[in-house]
């Protein structure tokens, strides 16, 4: 990266983007504050929530005298990110929508925007993650600027940039950044790096930021499945095959959630989902076999330095952790790279509710890899045990049909 002058700041009205921007005010860089309108939604009382949002962005650029800009992604958004969701969640899956805005709307559409409209020299952003550029020059401002002469290109450098975890670990957002490009992290500045939210807020309070202080966030499931057409079902039991109950679609429904069946005084949990049937099986226990597997395989994977880790690239097996819940215990892992790209990944013990459509981010040390999206999964320990105990009842037949030999 060239030498840092100009940097925007993505703004989304909360307490993490609004420090972000103070921070690098304080800095020494030309900051320019950009809010970003993704969605058209109102909140139980009737307001406009992007508005309100794009307000208090507003309010936090003034008191920090910098200029303020506003970009409608809105279209791009339906395009590349809703209507993805809308075809996981009729596929069965449960796709992760923050995971999928980064990659396309922020790192991607507004990382455009900052560098070749406003002529951005780097952007960003209120994560809670850190690259292996932050320590370097590159993101020293100096107060004076140096000669013309002096600039250094480092667009030339090809060493790949690297995701780390923030200082905070358990606010710690790599998860969400692991299907980013190099060329935008390459580009990306990470003010927040290594703050704790505790911290953060405490700047905040003390730059008068009160009004985004008290921010709630949204969840994005409240209203996507508004969009879905009802496709009743009937709840299975994975015991016996008898049916429990009535659904009104198992796109609402992921693994290892409490099923509402009416009638039934003990809870019952969703293990499995049937897409051709439309059946959601159903298990007795919240800890049931069927819930517990130790194989996955991805889409074709996202490395975040482009090219695979050189230890998997030459044996095409490594070890490393993996999770695929945001703040889950990271888990030992060992991957399998296929000729397509794609991963293996066998864990060190069975997790519960392993889910389609949710993605399988990689870690070495504080280093996130990057991430794939989960496609399929290996069999549960409900199904080995099914299978092993169907062993064993051949094998016994089979002795017992065996004559004895005659004496």
């Amino acid at each position: 990266m060239g030498f840092i002058r100009h940097v925007v700041c993505a703004m989304s009205g909360g307490v993490d983007s609004s420090v972000t921007a103070l921070l690098l005010k304080r800095r020494g860089y030309n900051v320019t504050g950009v809010f970003m309108k993704n969605w058209d939604s109102l909140d139980e009382k009737g307001v406009c929530t992007s508005e309100r949002d794009c307000e208090d962005a507003y309010r936090v650029c003034q008191s920090l005298n910098i200029p303020f800009h506003q970009v409608s992604y809105v279209k791009e958004y339906w395009h590349e990110v809703f209507s993805n969701l809308l075809k996981e969640y009729e596929k069965g899956r449960t796709p992760n929508p923050d995971i999928l805005c980064n990659k396309h709307i922020k790192f991607n559409h507004f990382y455009q925007y900052a560098i070749n409209t406003l002529g951005a020299d780097a952007i960003a952003t209120g994560h809670y993650a850190r690259t292996s550029q932050e320590d370097e020059d590159v993101f020293q401002q100096k107060n004076i600027a140096p000669p013309v002469t002096l600039f250094r290109n480092r667009f030339e450098i090809r060493n790949p940039v690297r995701l780390y975890k923030g200082a905070d670990l358990f606010k710690d957002q790599t998860f969400f950044l692991s299907q980013i490009s190099q060329d935008a992290l390459r580009r990306t500045m990470f003010p927040l790096a290594g703050l704790t939210k505790d911290f953060v807020k405490k700047i905040a309070a003390e730059a008068g930021f009160e009004h985004v202080l008290m921010k709630k966030e949204r969840k994005f499931e409240d209203f996507i499945l508004e969009y879905l057409e009802p496709k009743p079902g009937n709840f299975v039991s994975i015991e016996d095959g008898k049916i429990m109950g009535k659904h009104k679609g198992w796109f609402t429904l992921t693994l290892g959630q409490r099923a509402r069946i009416g009638g039934q005084r003990d809870p019952w949990f969703v293990v499995d989902k049937d897409v051709t049937t439309g059946d959601v099986l159903v298990g007795p226990t919240t800890n049931h076999p069927a819930l517990f597997r130790d194989t996955l395989q991805t889409d074709r994977f996202h490395w975040i330095t482009v090219d695979p880790p050189p230890e998997l690239a030459k044996t095409q097996m490594m070890e490393c952790h993996f999770r695929f819940i945001h703040q889950m215990p990271l888990t030992p892992c060992t991957v399998t790279l296929n000729m397509d790209g794609s991963v293996w990944i066998t864990l060190s013990q069975p997790l519960r509710a392993l889910t389609p459509g949710q993605f399988a981010v990689l870690y070495k040390g504080d280093e996130c890899l990057g991430s794939g999206k989960i496609l399929r999964l290996g069999p549960s320990e409900h199904t080995l045990q099914q299978g092993r105990e169907r062993m064993m009842a051949a094998a016994l037949d089979k002795e017992q049909r065996t004559p004895e030999p005659a004496s």
